[in-house]
Parts: C-alpha cells; structure tokens; sequence
C-alpha cells in the first residue's frame, strides 16, 4: 500500500521556527511532525511513501532519507516547482501511487502539518467495505470559520 504527503506549506503560523526548519520538520513530542505520520502509516502496512514537496525539499529530503531503511519503506520524493494547489501533487505522483496510473489499490493522502492518532485501520477497512473510489477522513468542529482562506 501507498501514501501521498503534501509537504508544500510556508509555516507562517509557526515563525520563526519556520524560517530555518520546514514546517513538517519542525520537532513535536521530540520527533518532525512528518515522521509522526510515516510511522502511523508504516504500521497500518503502507509500503512507500510519496513526499509531495515544494517549499526547501532540500532540507525534507536530508531529514527523512534515513528512516527510509529503518523503517522498512520506500519514499519517493515528487517536487513541485511551481505551486499546484492541493490536487496539483497528487496529479503528480499518479503514476508511482497507481503504479503506472493502472491500479485500483487504495492509497492514503494526508497534509504533512496535521499531527493525530488517525484511526488508519479502520478507515481502510471501512473503505474497502464500501467499494467506492474515494474516502474522505474529516473531523468535526465547533467553529469552521477560521480554516477557510
């Protein structure tokens, strides 16, 4: 199984943190946001992550090459040069999440600066009961005002 990560924000919220160190990298509970979610994924059985990355991919590239081999994963790294919006990433790396955009397999995408104990197991199983395309994971709130742009 596969996974998409969007690692593509600014991090203006979080400067000056972020004028040095990539948002996704950024250390919560003394780990990168980034490698949170690699590992909940590695443990619900994704094989190969894709790095949807635009800003300072340099500097993601470098901290997340080593988990690579000590996590038993493959990650791929797919860098925008210019910024394509959420779905532009995904266009992007259709060819390695759908191994040569012919796969029905299901596969994960996730924003990179979102940190939770998201429940993968049940979402696949519940995804693959449905047989449907798509499934979208969201969560509610009180107030949805201030995550529109």
């Amino acid at each position: 199984m596969k996974a998409l990560i969007l690692v593509g924000g600014f991090g203006t919220r979080l400067r000056p943190l972020t004028l040095s160190f990539p948002k996704p990298i950024v250390e919560f509970a003394n780990k990168g946001m980034l490698l949170h979610q690699i590992e909940a994924l590695v443990n619900v059985g994704v094989k190969e992550v894709v790095l949807a990355l635009a800003e300072q991919p340099e500097k993601v590239q470098s901290y997340i090459s080593s988990y690579e081999q000590k996590l038993g994963i493959k990650i791929t790294c797919s860098v925008e040069e210019q910024p394509m919006g959420t779905a532009g990433p995904l266009a992007l790396a259709k060819q390695i999440l759908t191994s040569n955009g012919t796969s029905n397999e299901p596969f994960f995408v996730l924003n990179s600066d979102v940190t939770s104990e998201f429940p993968f197991e049940k979402l696949l199983q519940f995804h693959k009961a449905h047989g449907k395309e798509g499934t979208i994971f969201v969560t509610k709130v009180e107030d949805p005002s201030k995550y529109v742009w």
